[in-house]
């Protein structure tokens, strides 16, 4: 039996995610501390002095930019966070962590999360995309775990044996660990289901969920961008819903979503793959996989890379090549006979037969060239978006301001990682007492979302001013982030290519924020080593005085 729901609370979140489930933690009265430890001198030397992290301030992470230790991909607090939660992650192997958390009950204030998805865990819990669930993450198991409950300790609770290092766990993995962390940290009292947030809007007094009848004083948008499908275009739309397995299967995509598809798809049906190609402006986020850690994902780009300079030739299994790069899943799929890449092609028409059980589609090529196939399903995965339309649209104008940034379809209310981007580099709060956490502020890997939950608990809780309080420039100087380069977008964990938008942007960006893929983790010791004494050096001249 669904429990009560209260009619007032502190703060309301709106989904039911990793990032909301992170937010509810703290709100619920637990604090990270700084326990020392850092091997970044600068850093260690600024929170010693005051080790609570719910102060965050931009003055923490003011030399990362100039550090080759940390990332470029995420916002600065998300960085930071992740390397005091795993110091030197990419190189060590079960670091220690900086942080403890400490439960501080008098500290707890009421509130709750409200997500539409089934159990918790947001996007996690549903299957938005026509690809098996047992496809391994993107993320190494060790990057998944949320504060309180581990990952691993999930593992050791449930008596799996599975090594815990530089694996990827399943989608189904990963939603069985979201599913049981509310009760294993004891937050399930403000962790909703299956509830629809909407008509919320702002009152003389803080804000009001119309639809559940709840007021609060803080909002949070936890929400996400991939809660939508791009639709097909008009002219593929009639053949959206053909389930014809003995014909060919027509995938429109360049990312990791039309990548999943094509694993998944049964090694007897020939795949017809149209995708986006422009390596040097407009990447797939594919070309950064590494073979050895993401072979499935490695071989469907080779496949695209080798229609893409016009040729077919086939590399046996046995090559000297494919030995040397270790790729056991090329060997699984006769690739030169059951996928046709045709890169930058367009559809020109559509015929479907008279059972409408197949069609016939007619297909421009790069140079202009038509050929004709006959298909019998589609997976148009060109992306997913966001959507605010739960907001008032007073309240929408506010989040999103005049100017919202690039929004991928002017027509609608869909939103991606960068629409929001530019607020969130300034302060996470993007309207007065509204926040918003994970991918809706352009991070989207689990590992980069501890810093926005712990920076709107700071906010919520008092701890940080708020931008809006003081209008003076100077009032807000203490939440601007001293980065001075766009930071680019991290895709989400898994089925969330936005390779075919519109609107043009960097290689690294369009690259989902995860170009650096083909690195290998345990090879950037002296990078490190090299940002230690630097830091050191910096140290020692005093420069970074009190």
């Amino acid at each position: 039996m669904a429990r009560p729901l209260p009619s007032s609370v502190d703060a309301v979140i709106i989904g039911n995610g990793p990032s909301a489930l992170i937010l509810s933690y703290i709100l619920h009265g637990h604090v990270p501390y700084y326990v020392g430890g850092h091997q970044d001198t600068i850093l260690d030397s600024k929170l010693s002095e005051r080790p609570c992290l719910l102060d965050l301030t931009p003055d923490l992470h003011a030399h990362f930019l100039s550090s080759l230790r940390y990332s470029t991909q995420a916002l600065p607090l998300n960085t930071l966070l992740d390397t005091l939660l795993r110091p030197n992650a990419d190189t060590e192997t079960n670091p220690q962590s900086c942080l403890e958390w400490r439960y501080e009950p008098e500290k707890a204030i009421s509130h709750v999360a409200i997500g539409d998805a089934a159990e918790a865990g947001g996007q996690w819990a549903e299957n938005p995309v026509s690809a098996s669930a047992d496809i391994g993450t993107l993320s190494y198991a060790e990057m998944l775990s949320l504060p309180g409950y581990s990952y691993s300790e999930h593992l050791a609770k449930n008596k799996r044996e599975m090594q815990c290092d530089f694996v990827r766990p399943s989608r189904t993995q990963v939603a069985d660990y979201l599913r049981a962390y509310p009760h294993a940290v004891g937050i399930s009292d403000a962790v909703c289901t299956n509830l629809r947030a909407d008509n919320v809007h702002r009152t003389v007094d803080g804000f009001m969920i119309g639809s559940l009848g709840i007021k609060c004083n803080s909002l949070v948008l936890a929400s996400g961008i991939f809660t939508v499908n791009i639709p097909p275009t008009p002219t593929l739309a009639p053949v959206a819903n053909l389930n014809t397995q003995c014909e060919p299967l027509l995938v429109v995509g360049s990312g990791f979503s039309a990548a999943d598809v094509i694993i998944s798809a049964p090694k007897s049906r020939k795949i017809v793959h149209m995708f986006q190609w422009a390596p040097e402006t407009r990447p797939s986020p594919l070309r950064g996989c590494h073979h050895s850690a993401y072979p499935e994902y490695a071989t469907v780009y080779r496949q695209m890379r080798l229609a893409a300079i016009g040729t077919r030739k086939s590399i046996s299994a046995n090559s000297p090549l494919l030995r040397r790069k270790s790729n056991p899943f090329f060997a699984q799929r006769e690739w030169t006979t059951m996928y046709e890449g045709l890169p930058n092609a367009q559809v020109q028409s559509v015929h479907l037969d008279e059972a409408k059980t197949t069609a016939s589609i007619t297909i421009r090529l790069e140079d202009g060239t038509l050929i004709n196939r006959t298909i019998g399903g589609l997976a148009y995965v060109v992306g997913r978006r966001g959507s605010l339309n739960y907001l008032s649209a007073e309240l929408r104008k506010e989040v999103l301001g005049t100017d919202p940034g690039p929004v991928d379809f002017p027509s609608s209310t869909l939103i991606s990682g960068r629409t929001l981007r530019s607020k969130a580099e300034i302060s996470l709060e993007v309207a007065k007492d509204v926040f918003v956490i994970g991918s809706l502020a352009g991070d989207s890997l689990i590992r980069h979302a501890v810093g926005g939950c712990v920076f709107a608990a700071g906010r919520i809780l008092a701890a940080i001013p708020s931008t809006f309080s003081r209008p003076s420039s100077s009032s807000s100087s203490l939440l601007v982030s001293t980065a001075t380069s766009p930071c680019p977008t991290s895709a989400s964990e898994e089925y969330a290519s936005r390779e075919n938008s519109s609107i043009p942007s960097t290689p690294m960006l369009l690259a989902n924020g995860h170009s650096d893929l083909h690195l290998d983790r345990r090879k950037l010791a002296k990078a490190v080593d090299i940002a230690n004494a630097e830091s050191k050096n910096w140290v020692d001249m005093a420069v970074w005085g009190r």
